[in-house]
């Protein structure tokens, strides 16, 4: 039988002892102190991988004021590009050594977004991170502490927290001028719900994009993100198939729908119709046709919205505003084609 000694786990005094240093020492290079020779700090390294000591994170916050932890409030975590986002901003965070406290919300108001940041502010984060595509969700940011280092993504741009996001009307714009291109004389749009800040710079990238060009604008058929409202939008476009040669759907799930609805009536793509996604999730290039999408660099947002947490953090100052784009990539596949 293991005596208590045995079972506990090693602390602080038990690496000094190993490594025949001084317990202040061992505590310099847990905190990254410079003061400390290349050998020594190799030694009580490799001593620490041995014994498998964790360091104590509660007492090295009493010490520092930090807990190396990050929070990120996410909304709508079910969908891919929120899903993505938290998923980049993760990553990001733990090639930083930050460790990540999530709070995914299923519906955006008020109450909820105090009741996740006093959530994590009890926790003792350092800083957070806000996925806020939706409007709602924007203008929820005024229960942030004041002395809390924050960032949002896919927030509004004006106010007075910093923003990183992907250029959504230039994807916008991307996608409607490679349809016009290809020789469509106009491109219909199915778009995401109202009240997403996405979806309105979608819209926005898209009309601006034909009227620079002199084109028609249809009305847009609003969608929710679902394959099902883009199968109910692809029906609709379908029957005006006389008229419809070109199609910009908001997002990737909602064109998968589009895509069997036009299928289904009979409505070729692309020989008929072309159609063009946005996401680019990792299914499009297997869809039939294989989808021509935009892409967003779901990594680079998680490192460009660390970095400016950090910025933050790091110097301990009133924030100051920063708002970074990431520009978006049009994808070319199969589902577009000239106009015959």
């Amino acid at each position: 039988m293991r005596s208590r000694t045995e079972r506990r786990s090693p602390v602080m005094t038990d690496v000094a002892k190993a490594a025949g240093v001084s317990h202040q020492t061992v505590s310099r290079v847990l905190n990254e102190h410079p003061n400390v020779r290349a050998e020594t700090r190799t030694r009580i390294l490799e001593v620490i991988d041995r014994l498998g000591y964790r360091r104590n994170l509660v007492a090295r916050a009493l010490v520092t004021r930090h807990t190396r932890t990050l929070g990120v409030v996410g909304f709508n975590t079910t969908l891919y590009g929120p899903a993505s986002t938290v998923d980049g901003i993760e990553q990001a965070a733990r090639a930083a050594g930050y460790f990540v406290s999530i709070v995914s919300l299923r519906t955006v108001d008020a109450a909820g977004m105090r009741d996740a940041i006093g959530y994590l502010a009890d926790q003792g984060v350092d800083g957070i991170v806000v996925v806020a595509p939706r409007r709602l969700a924007a203008r929820a940011f005024d229960g942030l502490p004041r002395d809390m280092p924050a960032v949002a993504v896919e927030g509004q741009q004006e106010g007075e927290m910093s923003v990183v996001s992907v250029d959504q009307i230039e994807g916008a714009r991307l996608a409607t001028e490679h349809l016009l291109e290809l020789g469509h004389q106009t491109v219909w749009h199915v778009s995401g719900p109202s009240d997403w800040l996405e979806a309105e710079s979608r819209i926005e990238g898209w009309r601006t994009a034909l009227e620079a060009a002199g084109r028609t604008v249809p009305t847009p058929l609003a969608g929710d993100w679902s394959p099902r409202s883009g199968y109910a939008a692809g029906r609709l476009l379908a029957a005006m198939a006389d008229q419809v040669t070109a199609v910009f759907v908001a997002n990737d799930q909602m064109a998968l729908g589009v895509l069997r609805a036009l299928t289904e009536e009979g409505v070729k793509v692309p020989e008929q119709v072309s159609l063009v996604g946005f996401d680019d999730i990792p299914e499009a290039e297997f869809f039939s046709p294989p989808l021509t999408s935009v892409r967003q660099d779901f990594g680079a947002v998680g490192r460009s919205s660390i970095e400016v947490l950090l910025r933050q953090i790091e110097t301990g100052e009133a924030p100051v505003r920063e708002r970074l784009t990431v520009p978006p990539l049009l994808v070319a596949r199969n589902s577009t084609a000239p106009l015959r």
